[in-house]
C-alpha cells in the first residue's frame, strides 16, 4: 500500500509538472495609452513656459512569465510626435521613440481578477529634436535620449482563458535638458508622463 501510495504520488508530481510546463508563458496586450506629461522646467526653459502636449498614443506590450507570479514586460511603441510649447505658442514638435521595460509581479488569487505591480526603466529616444521656426538662433534644441525608472500597477480581467481586458497605469521618468541653437544650456524639461491605459490582453 506504500508503494502504491508514492507511486500516485509520484504521477502526481509528474502530472502538476507536466501541466505547468505545457502552460505557454507568453501574454501580449495593445492598449490606448493617454500620456499626462509632468512638464516641470527649470531655468529660461521656466521663463519660456516651455511645454509639451497631452496625447493619446497606441502601444503593444509583450509579457514572459518565468513563474505564475513573476514576469517581465516589454512595453512598445512608433516614434510619437510631441508639440512643444512655449506658453500658447508652438515651438515645434520633436519625437519621442520610449521602449520601457519593466518586472512584474502578478497576483494570482483573484480568479479572473490578476492585479500586478511593476518596476523597470525607459529609454527614450529623441528624433526631430529642433525648436523653433527654420531652427533660426532663435531657435531651440533637446537632447538625443532620456534614461529613467519606470513604476507600474494594473490588471487584467479574464474573461476566457485566453483573452481578457486591461486597466494599467505606469509613471514614466523622463526628462531632457533644452538648448539654444548657439549652445548655450536653457535648463531642463522634465517631461515624467503619467501613462494611464487601457486595452485589449491574450494569453497564449
Amino acid at each position: 500500500m506504500k508503494k502504491l501510495n508514492k507511486l500516485a504520488l509520484v504521477a502526481l508530481a509528474a502530472m502538476s509538472f507536466n501541466a505547468i510546463a505545457q502552460e505557454n508563458p507568453w501574454m501580449v496586450r495593445a492598449r490606448a495609452t493617454h500620456l499626462n506629461w509632468d512638464n516641470s522646467t527649470t531655468n529660461t526653459v521656466t521663463t519660456l513656459g516651455v511645454n509639451a502636449d497631452n496625447k493619446i498614443i497606441p502601444e503593444i506590450d509583450i509579457t514572459y512569465f518565468f513563474t505564475n507570479n513573476i514576469a517581465a514586460e516589454l512595453v512598445l511603441s512608433y516614434p510619437q510626435r510631441v508639440e512643444v510649447f512655449a506658453g500658447s505658442a508652438s515651438l515645434g514638435t520633436v519625437t519621442a521613440l520610449p521602449p520601457t521595460l519593466l518586472a512584474q509581479y502578478h497576483f494570482t488569487n483573484f480568479g479572473p481578477l490578476k492585479p500586478y505591480v511593476g518596476a523597470g526603466l525607459n529609454y527614450t529616444r529623441f528624433g526631430s529634436r529642433n525648436l523653433g521656426v527654420d531652427n533660426t538662433s532663435n531657435g531651440y534644441y533637446v537632447e538625443k535620449s532620456s534614461i529613467g525608472y519606470a513604476l507600474q500597477a494594473g490588471a487584467d480581467y479574464m474573461l476566457t482563458k485566453n483573452w481578457g481586458i486591461n486597466l494599467d497605469v505606469k509613471y514614466i521618468d523622463i526628462k531632457t535638458d533644452v538648448f539654444t541653437a548657439a549652445g548655450a544650456n536653457a535648463g531642463t524639461l522634465k517631461l515624467s508622463p503619467i501613462a494611464t491605459s487601457v486595452g485589449v490582453t491574450y494569453k497564449f
